[in-house]
């Protein structure tokens, strides 16, 4: 694994440890905590990002945000990765007319709609909350993985080994499980990786427009959205979640390509 891509997943592990240790970082009486008084004050050693408009610690808020982002980055990646995983595989390994309506009609209903704007009709139909939100970049987020399942079974079924299985009167569930799939997978990693920059982004996206999680759980996104009456007074409260979403994002980008210099042969050998 090439230098960036360790630093993306030194930035990416730091995260996931904020976000499983923020109760004991901060807690959470911290992050509600208001002080009209001290609004909007600048960093100090004792607040170390400052205030925001109602007097709360930004850091504190920070580090609850980084729950939020994390928790609805897995979530999202984990349903859509199963999901689509499974729906690719049948439709792959079955062919004919199973293959013809799922991947000829059913993936092009989905990618015929703007991803964003469906995940932002169906937080706003079924209102803001952190479940929605997870169901709904869910919904939009398993086709990648299901085209790329697809088009990795597609190859493997055709492999020796797998038709020597068939030949020997093995099932098809079973050469799907223990033949296909385990050589199948190694894309999706990569995939799982880049998607979850992808939920990070439009979770905060999502946040920043109102649809993301409600008060007073705080969101990266939300922060931004908040401090847009102050971006000249006070820039810290629109800095520092600002780059901490780039961060994240990155972080996991760079574990993306990373992966996919590691996994591939053609790009090892170049």
């Amino acid at each position: 694994m090439n230098l960036v891509a360790k630093f993306g997943l030194g930035v990416a592990s730091l995260l996931v440890l904020i976000a499983a240790l923020s109760p004991l970082l901060a807690s959470w009486d911290r992050v509600q905590s208001q002080d009209l008084v001290s609004r909007l004050d600048s960093p100090d050693r004792f607040h170390l990002m400052g205030r925001d408009q109602l007097g709360r610690d930004e850091l504190a808020r920070i580090f609850y945000g980084a729950r939020v982002s994390m928790l609805v980055g897995l979530s999202v990646v984990t349903i859509s990765s199963i999901i689509g995983v499974l729906i690719g595989a049948v439709s792959g390994y079955a062919g004919g007319w199973t293959d013809r309506i799922v991947s000829g009609f059913l993936f092009n209903v989905f990618l015929s709609f703007p991803g964003i704007l469906l995940a932002i009709a169906m937080v706003a139909f079924l209102g803001p909350s952190l479940k929605n939100l997870i169901v709904a970049l869910s919904v939009i987020g398993w086709v990648g993985y299901a085209r790329l399942m697809r088009a990795q079974v597609l190859k493997v079924r055709e492999y020796d080994f797998v038709t020597a299985a068939r030949a020997l009167g093995a099932s098809n569930v079973r050469i799907l499980l223990k033949h296909i799939l385990p050589n199948s997978i190694q894309p999706l990693i990569v995939q799982a990786s880049l998607g979850m920059a992808g939920a990070i982004l439009a979770e905060a996206g999502m946040s920043f427009l109102g649809l993301g999680v409600p008060e007073p759980i705080p969101s990266w996104g939300k922060m931004i959205d908040d401090s847009r009456e102050f971006w000249f007074t006070a820039p810290h409260l629109f800095i520092f979640p600002g780059v901490m979403i780039a961060l994240a994002v990155l972080s996991f980008n760079f574990i993306g390509d990373g992966l996919r210099e590691k996994l591939d042969p053609r790009q090892q050998a170049r």
